[in-house]
């Protein structure tokens, strides 16, 4: 399965802080925001990765992840000169999916707790896999419906009157058939192509199935000033109670065996004294020698 960083868009939400970097760049707490999908494709055993960003920002995102080696992946850099909806990313990714499957992360969409998405990943075979997630104000989102028995029946994009409170966070898994339904798709009354359109083909085909995320899962969007001001508070409350990192993408490299102890040390090595590197060093290298 390859993956997909979408990292592009204006940031016109996060004025003036986009006019010094990139909103996928921003501080989340003590990381630039892209580190975190980053780390949900790992710990999902991703290894090739396109990283898709407007041609002003693509330069800064290979200084911070050059080729991705460092970190066991291949990091392909993709342009998108103009924001024309999520799913224009299959279209510009085309080549890079090739004849796998792909999935699809929105840059500025931060995810916590459980082994949901890992699974998903590890079990996914055809059709699509996309998420549920309930909130309060699902007008936002794209809100998906469901029977009785729990089975998908309807998916809206940002409905006025919406028929559930279930909401589709920014993380969807999909078969080699998604580039020929995105080919096919029309533009939106927005002149975008929505993911939702795409999401509802796979539904009108029988091949969407859709997982509703527990309680005390996290889905944090970092699109705006107070909801990026939010979710570095929640990163910093977890990592300071639990004393672990969220989103720390050489950590979990390491634990997917993408790099081997050696490696973390040298990748380590070269970071400068800070509380990253600490913990790195503390928290992962040491136990890990610990239990050698």
């Amino acid at each position: 399965m390859k993956g997909i960083i979408l990292a592009g868009g204006a940031g016109s939400r996060l004025y003036p802080l986009t006019l010094v970097a990139s909103k996928q760049l921003q501080p989340v707490y003590d990381k630039p925001m892209v580190y975190y999908p980053l780390t949900t494709l790992i710990e999902g055993g991703i290894r090739d990765i396109c990283l898709i960003s407007t041609p002003q920002d693509l330069p800064r995102f290979r200084q911070l992840l050059g080729d991705g080696s460092r970190f066991g992946l291949t990091i392909d850099y993709r342009e998108q000169a103009k924001p024309e909806g999520i799913a224009q990313a299959f279209l510009i990714a085309e080549s890079f999916i090739g004849n796998d499957s792909v999935a699809l992360i929105l840059g500025d969409n931060i995810f916590y707790g459980g082994d949901t998405f890992q699974r998903a990943f590890a079990d996914f075979k055809s059709g699509a896999t996309i998420f549920g997630y309930h909130v309060n104000d699902p007008e936002r989102y794209g809100v998906v419906e469901f029977d009785a028995q729990g089975k998908a029946v309807s998916i809206e994009e940002k409905p006025k009157s919406p028929k559930s409170n279930f909401a589709v966070p920014g993380l969807y898994i999909y078969d080699n058939e998604v580039v020929c339904i995105t080919k096919a798709l029309q533009p939106s009354a927005r002149g975008e192509l929505e993911i939702t359109a795409v999401n509802v083909e796979y539904l009108r085909r029988g091949a969407l199935h859709v997982q509703r995320l527990a309680r005390g899962f996290a889905w944090l969007d970092a699109g705006t000033s107070s909801s990026l001001h939010d979710a570095s508070a929640y990163v910093q409350t977890i990592e300071k109670r639990a004393g672990i990192k969220i989103g720390c993408p050489e950590e979990a490299a390491f634990r997917q065996g993408f790099v081997s102890l050696v490696q973390l040390e040298d990748i380590v090595g070269k970071i400068p004294n800070c509380e990253y590197r600490a913990y790195l060093e503390a928290e992962v290298i040491a136990e890990a020698r610990r239990l050698q």
